[in-house]
């Protein structure tokens, strides 16, 4: 059932009111670490685990919740999983030691699995194929605001107010996402309930889990280490196992399947989806690494660092909003491509920034990077939800997400040991004591810190070059891989423009790409 008129718009408002919750609070948990760290007591590892558990939860549900939306209804999962997620945000205001604010930190990857997937899965059955795209440019478009929204808030409060507070932010949130959800969004599930396929749902969760960890654990000791290799190892073989189980389970006429096999192969589906996670990979890098660049190179603040992403996030609220209107003019393929060159665009001019680099300058780049990101991920994520039906919207959404969530760490991981490792061969090569170069290994700030009280100009500036040196290479590794996603984008997309079926579906003039259900 879809509501009329402007209630549908309203009802989108919910849904990303309830995804701008969960976005807001990983962007705040970044900037309240060190504070973590003396309030609670928390080691280095503690900290990693703070994300690295959230994450693995995450993965771990994304499917097995859209099965639950599907068989119970996405609306009450939904409003569960924001009663979750505010348990467990006042669990980390009120954490006491490092194990109770991991529990709330779990709580939250659970809630916040069942959040993005059940947001997804409302573009589809609140909108039609037609709709679809301009939905999907606001739902990005609201994602991007926290990006920015998090640190600024986040640094502004821990600045003034006990730290907890920066959590317990969440509970209006959600408590005004969960009323107006109630009133607007029009609970559904499929009319044939699917079946639990425990073997799909166990072997789906498993395999997310330990790719996720393996990637974190590739970011965090690089991608020699023996457990993170192992681990992405496993997790791929059980995902491939997934997938051969799950076509196997369908071509049995009793068969039900936790996801349409149709879905798995190579079609509009499957490439949209992935292309949204290589958008996503390539633009990783500059998050992870321009709030070191403005904090440890230029000296700013967590809030001056915050404000510094707004051109980024400014340009992808541009480029989600030019989706939905430039795909239908030059086709999804052209719209598509289009974004990534924009993005490695702006990759390689941010490859050329240097310590002192103007603010001018830095905005420029990292907006037409926010403005490719936005037109390559929106395009993406709506030709993967174009020919999808109401009727298993939430496994399918979650297929989505499954990807969406996979791409962050790899491209952290990517990024990061690609930064790690230039940084390190210039510290090296530059001829610092001794002392110096060992704690800028451990840590930028640490070594900028340990140069200026050895007295040395030179030393400090050496360590930012070094730093600078690694960010440029991580980028330009950012914009092969936004190169190869327009490579793809044009090889795999649709030539023609969309037009519709008479049984109702979208497909692509000079297309036979569709997805049966």
């Amino acid at each position: 059932m879809r509501r009329s008129g402007s209630q549908r718009w309203w009802a989108l408002g919910a849904v990303n009111l309830s995804v701008l919750a969960v976005s807001l609070d990983g962007t705040v948990l970044s900037v309240a670490q060190p504070t973590l760290s003396t309030a609670l007591g928390a080691s280095q590892s503690d900290l990693v685990w703070f994300s690295a558990g959230y994450l693995l939860v995450l993965a771990a549900a994304v499917l097995p919740v859209g099965l639950a939306g599907d068989r119970f209804g996405r609306r009450r999962v939904l409003l569960a999983s924001l009663a979750i997620f505010g348990l467990g945000s006042v669990l980390c205001a009120y954490a006491g030691s490092p194990g109770v604010f991991l529990a709330g930190r779990l709580f939250q990857g659970l809630a916040g699995a069942g959040i993005t997937v059940m947001a997804l899965s409302a573009l589809v059955v609140l909108f039609d194929e037609q709709e679809r795209p301009r939905a999907v440019g606001i739902y990005q478009a609201a994602n991007f605001v926290a990006l920015p929204l998090g640190p600024i808030l986040g640094g502004w409060m821990l600045s003034r107010f006990w730290w907890g507070w920066v959590f317990l932010l969440n509970v209006p949130v959600v408590v005004l996402a969960a009323v107006i959800g109630f009133v607007l969004i029009p609970e559904s599930r499929s009319t044939q309930r699917p079946g639990l396929d425990p073997v799909g749902t166990a072997a789906s969760a498993s395999g997310l889990a330990m790719v996720i960890y393996g990637l974190v654990r590739a970011g965090e000791r690089g991608w020699g280490s023996l457990d993170a290799l192992l681990s992405m190892a496993a997790g791929a073989a059980v995902v491939v196992g997934f997938v051969w189980w799950e076509r196997r389970l369908g071509r049995r006429p009793t068969g039900r399947p936790l996801v349409n096999p149709q879905l798995l192969r190579p079609g509009l589906f499957l490439w949209g989806s992935a292309l949204a996670a290589v958008a996503g990979l390539a633009m990783i890098g500059v998050l992870f690494t321009m709030p070191q660049y403005f904090q440890g190179v230029r000296g700013t603040g967590t809030l001056g660092s915050g404000l510094r992403l707004l051109p980024l996030i400014g340009g992808m609220v541009v480029g989600a909003g030019l989706a939905s209107r430039l795909a239908p003019a030059i086709t999804t393929r052209l719209a598509a491509a289009l974004g990534f060159i924009l993005l490695a665009g702006g990759l390689i001019v941010g490859a050329t920034t240097t310590p002192t680099s103007g603010t001018v300058f830095t905005a420029g780049w990292t907006a037409l990077v926010g403005a490719g990101t936005g037109l390559a991920l929106s395009v993406a994520t709506a030709a993967a939800l174009a020919g999808l039906s109401a009727e298993r919207s939430g496994t399918e959404s979650a297929v989505v997400q499954a990807f969406n969530k996979t791409s962050g760490p790899l491209g952290t991981a990517i990024t990061g040991s690609v930064l790690v490792a230039v940084y390190h061969a210039r510290l090296d090569s530059v001829g610092l004591p001794e002392t110096v170069a060992a704690t800028a290994r451990r840590s930028l700030y640490g070594g900028t810190a340990t140069a200026q009280a050895a007295g040395g100009p030179g030393l400090e500036q050496a360590v930012r070059a070094a730093f600078v040196d690694g960010m440029s290479a991580a980028f330009l590794v950012s914009a092969v891989i936004a190169i190869l996603g327009a490579c793809v984008a044009l090889a795999v997309l649709p030539r023609g423009r969309s037009r519709r079926t008479e049984a109702g579906q979208p497909t692509e003039e000079g297309t036979v790409d569709a997805v049966e259900h």
